[in-house]
């Protein structure tokens, strides 16, 4: 329903604003100020009216300097207005002056609207797919001046202000055009440029003033704890990654090597002094690490801008601004552009799922639950205290389809990892009886979250071929990474949760014990080609008190060192993509908080390198072996050699792709070596022993097979006698005949 408001009567024969639309102008609560302020006709001619506080003269000029009138104060609140001496209706610039001195301004009033009907008509029908060209604020050239150009919804809005320093933080002084239909406002402010701070003051529809708003479509925002947004220049960077995003754009990512460090930005290294690495910084230390490891991609926890640091980023407050705490926005561009020139993608975490009820955010924006439900059953995330937004409001999920869009665009990230989609998924997600709304069919799902997110991949694959999406989803629910014209929810992966509890639960039972609990391994391979799978070992499982992976393991210092590089060959030679968060790959032993950086000593350390080697290696093998990675979503690249030997807790499987040797690989999980283990292999002939993590130079024992074992058809079927060391995984390749 839309509010009433107050408008300007026409004015007299002389031109004067009625005393009323004046005292409301004064007072702040017009809810239209271009029907007073600006340049308006008066019988034959025009007169202008402009609020200038502090003021005692104005003298109005166009803008190529011409004098066109002198304007009285008819309000000594500082309200001007007089006839002009022009022909048709222009933009208008004023010289004040008081007893302290004197300044100029161009009149926001005098100018045009910059939005269109068309911007008006998808915008109300929730298909504009250029929104954050639209909103936000944007410095254009607009009717013959320079300057910013603000554009917001707040359709239940009495009054909407742009405030900052440039008008004292004045609610009066630019107030914005409501362009009705819409709700949307805007107003362009000439002679404002770039690196300026700004918020919203809304009048709610019950006429009271709210906390200053930060912008929901800010490009950049200031450093935490300042909560304004910042005017932001035009995305200037020259690109150079033809080549990277050219390839992705042709490639089918299910059969490429995807190999992912999930990073968080603020804690992976720091300064001396302990502040943050700058984009620059981090690109220069970081991706030259990356690719030395043997990473394809980068994955950071969400870099938009929150205001709470231990939130690591998931509360964000602003989703279209790479956050402060790093640099400006074209200090991510170029970082991105870096990574994407020495071949590493970058993948974003996206939160669409829910928002942090900061005063200054998104929650009950114009005084109204906009972007959230009302209702806190469907509205209110018990688990974190956040809002969940309104997926059935064609506004919202405008809102966040076009901020993916936004990041493959600008920014050319690689892909989003969607976090928290089971939250989304269903309406009773962490809520009893009673306390949820069921759907319009009486059950549990959300379907409009579905709808949403089918949307969003609907039309980030097919605007970004080369991007893909990622689902942190970690239920059963069908189709997560099918197509959405096959019913599914279009992402292109899905992390697959299942695997990194079952494989840490077993590796956490002393060895003796591993016999009973076999299952926890083979299990996974029932459904590993369900969906398009990502392996992660995610952040998820190195806070909270949950330890590292390091002390995951069972057993004493050498057990446990053993254990993880058997652990990261079995999982890098299992089906799926990988993913490992920063510090597990040198077996980080503190366990991980955002407030300090890693423990990179560490590397110094032969145990400590001897997993940092292990896992270069492994992406080396990964990356360049077609048959570890271009059926890694599909069984035909999958066989068990041995799957049923519990009492020596070992397992035995089959990598294979049609332009790949095949692979076997073998692990042992036991803290005893196998000696003359019979391995079944589909072919007679050599096979290469192309890892082995129980090398010497990992820090292992040093047992293994020479480097190359024989395979025969003796005895009926083709096998291979070899030693299989202690908490070990070895591949084997065939090489010949």
């Amino acid at each position: 329903m839309r509010k009433p408001r107050a408008t300007a009567a026409t004015s007299g024969p002389d031109g004067l604003a009625p005393a009323g639309d004046v005292a409301a102008i004064v007072a702040g609560t017009h809810g239209d100020s271009f029907a007073v302020l600006g340049v308006h006709e008066a019988g034959k001619g025009f007169v202008a009216r402009c609020f200038v506080p502090n003021a005692e003269f104005v003298t109005a000029y166009t803008l190529t300097g011409k004098e066109v009138g002198d304007l009285a104060r008819s309000n000594d609140a500082g309200f001007f207005e007089g006839r002009l001496s022009i022909r048709k209706r222009q933009p208008l610039r004023y010289h004040a002056r008081n007893a302290g001195g004197d300044w100029w301004l161009t009149d926001p009033y005098s100018f045009g609207p910059v939005l269109g009907p068309m911007d008006d008509y998808y915008m109300a029908e929730g298909s504009h797919l250029r929104l954050f060209d639209k909103l936000g604020a944007h410095i254009i050239d607009h009717e013959g001046a320079t300057g910013v150009h603000f554009a917001v919804w707040a359709p239940n809005a009495r009054r909407v202000s742009v405030v900052g320093a440039f008008n004292e933080w004045d609610g009066r002084r630019h107030t914005m055009r409501d362009r009705k239909d819409t709700g949307i406002w805007e107003l362009f402010i000439p002679d404002l440029g770039s690196g300026r701070p700004y918020k919203f003051e809304i009048i709610g529809p019950d006429g009271v003033r709210l906390p200053l708003k930060a912008d929901p479509f800010a490009f950049e925002s200031e450093l935490r704890p300042a909560t304004a947004s910042v005017t932001a220049p035009p995305m200037a960077h020259e690109w150079g990654d033809e080549a990277h995003r050219g390839f992705w754009q042709k490639a089918d990512p299910r059969r490429e090597a995807i190999s992912i460090y999930e990073v968080h930005a603020g804690s992976w290294q720091r300064r001396d002094d302990g502040t943050f690495l700058t984009w620059d910084e981090l690109a220069a230390r970081l991706i030259p690490y990356v690719v030395d490891t043997g990473f394809t991609h980068i994955e950071f926890l969400p870099i938009s801008e929150h205001p709470y640091d231990p939130s690591w980023g998931y509360q964000t407050t602003g989703l279209y601004a790479p956050t402060a705490r790093f640099g400006d926005p074209a200090g991510f561009a170029r970082f991105v552009d870096g990574a994407h020139r020495a071949g590493v993608g970058v993948i974003l975490d996206w939160v669409p799922a829910h928002f942090p009820v900061d005063e200054h955010g998104l929650v009950q924006f114009d005084g109204t639950a906009l972007y959230e439900h009302a209702d806190p059953r469907q509205g209110f995330h018990p688990d974190w205290n956040t809002a969940i937004y309104n997926f059935g409001r064609r506004e919202v999920v405008s809102f966040l389809v076009n901020n993916a869009l936004f990041w493959a665009e600008k920014y050319h990230v690689d892909g989003l990892r969607v976090d928290a989609v089971a939250s989304m998924l269903y309406l009773d997600y962490s809520r009893k009886a009673g306390e949820w709304i069921p759907n319009e069919k009486g059950g549990r799902e959300n379907l409009q979250a579905v709808s949403f997110l089918q949307k969003m991949n609907k039309e980030l694959y097919g605007h970004h071929p080369g991007v893909m999406t990622i689902a942190e989803e970690s239920t059963s629910w069908p189709k997560v990474s099918r197509p959405v014209h096959e019913g599914g929810l279009g992402f292109g992966f899905k992390w697959n949760m299942g695997f990194m509890h079952d494989t840490l639960e077993y590796l956490s039972k002393e060895p003796i014990y591993r016999k009973h609990h076999h299952n926890d391994i083979t299990f996974g391979l029932v459904y590993a080609f369900s969906e398009n799978f990502v392996l992660p070992l995610s952040h998820d499982e190195v806070v909270h008190g949950k330890g590292t992976l390091l002390h995951k393991m069972a057993g004493d210092d050498w057990q446990k060192f053993a254990t993880l590089r058997a652990y990261y060959a079995f999982m890098w030679g299992y089906p799926g993509k990988k993913l490992l968060f920063m510090g597990q790959e040198f077996a980080q032993r503190r366990e991980w908080s955002e407030e300090r950086a890693l423990d990179w000593n560490l590397l110094d350390f032969p145990p400590h390198r001897g997993v940092w080697q292990v896992v270069r290696d492994l992406n080396y093998l990964y990356r360049s072996r077609p048959s570890l990675h271009a059926r890694d979503c599909e069984p035909e690249g999958f066989s068990w050699l041995i799957v049923d030997d519990r009492d020596n807790s070992v397992f035995a499987w089959l990598r294979t792709a049609p332009d790949g040797n095949p692979i076997a690989v073998i692990s042992n999980f036991t803290p005893v070596p196998r000696e003359n283990y019979r391995v079944p292999l589909p072919k007679a002939g050599e096979w290469r022993e192309i890892v082995n993590t129980d090398a010497a130079d990992y820090g292992g024992s040093g047992m293994g097979n020479s480097g190359m074992v024989a395979a025969s058809g003796e005895g009926g079927g083709v096998s291979a006698t070899v030693l299989l060391p202690p908490l070990s995984t070895i591949m084997l390749e065939f090489v010949a005949d």
